[in-house]
């Protein structure tokens, strides 16, 4: 089983609900069907900011970033429940809600895009 976890600032209306089917949904889509554990943290700019600045040594607002288990802690390790820990996407969700507007599409259905995008690199498939 795919069990998606996610965390928000509570003054950031998203979905939980709906992030995790589509995330699981995804994931089932790419062939991952073993039990696993992904976290989904929906920050602020700040937040995001900081992330930035301490895993990337930039100061660019990212509407997404994802981190594998091993790039937060060092090497992976099985743990011994089975389960695995795909990782960590965070998202910006005031850069995302700007994005929305832009492109006049759902903040909703942005959100879901972009743990998409965070989700295929956590599986390794990285931009060409």
């Amino acid at each position: 089983m795919i069990k998606v976890n996610v965390s928000k600032q509570s003054n950031f209306p998203v979905k939980s609900s709906l992030v995790k089917k589509r995330l699981r949904e995804f994931l089932m889509k790419e062939g991952i069907v073993s039990d696993c554990v992904v976290s989904v943290a929906i920050v602020g700019k700040e937040k995001m900011l900081k992330v930035g600045k301490k895993h990337l040594k930039d100061k660019i607002l990212h509407n997404v970033l994802s981190f594998t288990e091993s790039e937060l802690k060092g090497s992976f390790v099985y743990p011994p429940d089975g389960k695995i820990y795909l990782g960590e996407i965070i998202l910006c969700y005031p850069k995302i809600v700007e994005e929305a507007k832009d492109e006049g599409s759902l903040i909703d259905e942005r959100v879901c895009e972009l743990v998409e995008h965070g989700a295929l690199h956590l599986l390794g498939k990285h931009h060409e």
